[in-house]
């Protein structure tokens, strides 16, 4: 027998069990299905960008928050999201969460101005903050340590990583063929045939009654808010400069808030949502560092190539959606075969520094762009490099930072995961939007700018492969 993440008994499944292989077959195709949602919409919204833009006749520096107003939301409740696990039960806390998710996505789609699509925005997010953590707890609950999770992280990853690359490619097939709008009404239908699913195939079993940690509602409220405050003003940055006082007075606000949150969770937080044990493992705290210079790196790529591709190369909506396939079909291959088999003889720590290498390298290919490129100078040659880096990368960093880890901390540690991620993803758009924002009109400016972006990514992934070897030599649990 072994503990469920809730802090219930959940059986483990047998190896040799037929229907126990069979159930953990569908536990792990519901869970990765869900992952793959959830990443998909960080992205989705990529291509239709422009389109949006018209529709609805956002500002040029307003745009960003189409895509930051889930991705902030997203990483400022993560960790609440993962203890409303604990204390739902995981089943529970993944239905109620896809539902979320699925709701605002139709108001999404149905919206008729900026704010209400970008309140949407936020609300799917939350969503997502209780979705995405119990699709990572419902399978460390299923599947034992050992070759059978290594496998299933794997799947995990690799669907995740996936949806982020196919973002583009749904996104763009769904603007040309049909609108903007159907890049989220799409998540209704299947967000509700999701649910159906799972509510037959996850294991329905109440949470404990004893030990129930308790939800840190003023800490989500308080790092929630200061990272918003923090991305508004690096995203005024590009629209008013750094002598607007607003600009420099959110900045700080974001800061001393972030502060308060430390504060308060050290100190007065009766049940914090980063319980200060998880810190003390090494691969927990040196693997959500490089989750979050990651995150910071490989989510804003997606951004940035989307404008490259429409507003440099002038692609419409499709074309550059088949433009993002070779990212996508090399990051799934690479995730899912290549990464699981190369850690069986390699320590994790060096993987990951050869495969952030690798990213470092094809980002600096992808900084020498200009007015001229090509699709296959300009983003094809550096793709192989950058995917097949990225692929590499992240099913290592999962299977450190979640090993070792108390089942009764599984929720907290999956949320931590993915809350540096995001708050990573969130953070480096905003910065890198302001790096990247044209000094001059016309398309040698915005390349230029473009240019200065990838080079910055190329810069701070190098920087990875420096931190990866402060990981313990081997993905050992008594680290």
């Amino acid at each position: 027998m072994g503990r469920q993440d809730d802090g219930t008994a959940l059986e483990h499944v047998p190896a040799g069990a037929g229907g126990g292989r069979r159930r953990a077959g569908w536990v792990l195709a519901v869970a990765s299905a869900a992952q793959f949602l959830v990443v998909l919409d960080v992205s989705v919204v990529n291509v239709a960008l422009p389109s949006i833009r018209s529709a609805l006749g956002f500002a040029p520096a307003d745009l960003s928050w189409v895509v930051n107003a889930y991705g902030l939301a997203f990483a400022g409740l993560l960790p609440l999201g993962g203890r409303l696990a604990d204390v739902l039960g995981h089943a529970r806390a993944f239905v109620l969460g896809l539902a979320l998710f699925a709701a605002a996505s139709l108001a999404g789609g149905l919206a008729g101005a900026p704010g209400p699509l970008v309140a949407a925005r936020a609300v799917q997010g939350a969503g997502a903050a209780l979705l995405a953590p119990a699709t990572l707890t419902v399978l460390t609950g299923t599947f034992p340590e050992g070759p059978a999770r290594t496998r299933a992280l794997a799947v995990w990853t690799a669907v995740g990583v996936a949806g982020g690359a196919a973002g583009n490619l749904v996104g763009g097939t769904l603007t040309e063929y049909l609108s903007w709008r159907s890049t989220l009404l799409a998540n209704v239908p299947v967000g509700a045939a999701g649910a159906l699913l799972a509510l037959r195939v996850l294991p329905g079993r109440r949470p404990g009654r004893g030990g129930r940690p308790g939800l840190d509602v003023p800490g989500a409220v308080l790092a929630t808010a200061g990272l918003a405050a923090l991305s508004y003003g690096l995203t005024r940055t590009e629209s008013h400069g750094w002598h607007d006082p607003v600009t420099p007075g959110a900045m700080a606000a974001g800061a001393l808030t972030l502060a308060a949150f430390a504060w308060f969770e050290a100190r007065l937080a009766r049940s914090p949502l980063v319980p200060l044990r998880l810190l003390r493992l090494r691969s927990v705290a040196v693997g959500n560092v490089i989750l979050l210079l990651t995150g910071g790196c490989l989510i804003p790529m997606w951004y940035f190539l989307s404008l490259y591709m429409q507003q440099v190369l002038h692609y419409g909506p499709l074309r550059t959606a088949v433009g993002f396939l070779p990212h996508t079909l090399l990051t799934m291959a690479v995730a899912a075969r290549l990464a699981p088999r190369l850690l069986t003889y390699a320590a994790p720590r060096t993987l990951i520094a050869g495969a952030a290498v690798l990213c470092a390298a094809g980002f600096w290919w992808q900084s020498r762009i200009g007015p001229d490129s090509g699709y296959a100078d300009g983003v094809l040659g550096p793709a192989l490099l950058v995917s097949a880096g990225s692929g590499l990368l992240l099913t290592p960093v999962t299977s450190a930072v979640t090993s070792g880890v108390d089942p009764a901390d599984a929720g907290a540690a999956s949320g931590l995961m993915n809350t540096a991620k995001q708050v990573g993803g969130a953070l480096g758009l905003a910065a890198l939007s302001a790096l990247a924002a044209a000094d001059a009109p016309g398309v040698r400016a915005l390349t230029a700018g473009y240019a200065r972006a990838f080079l910055a990514i190329a810069v701070v992934l190098a920087a990875v492969a420096a931190v990866s070897l402060a990981l313990p030599r081997q993905n050992d649990p008594s680290h």
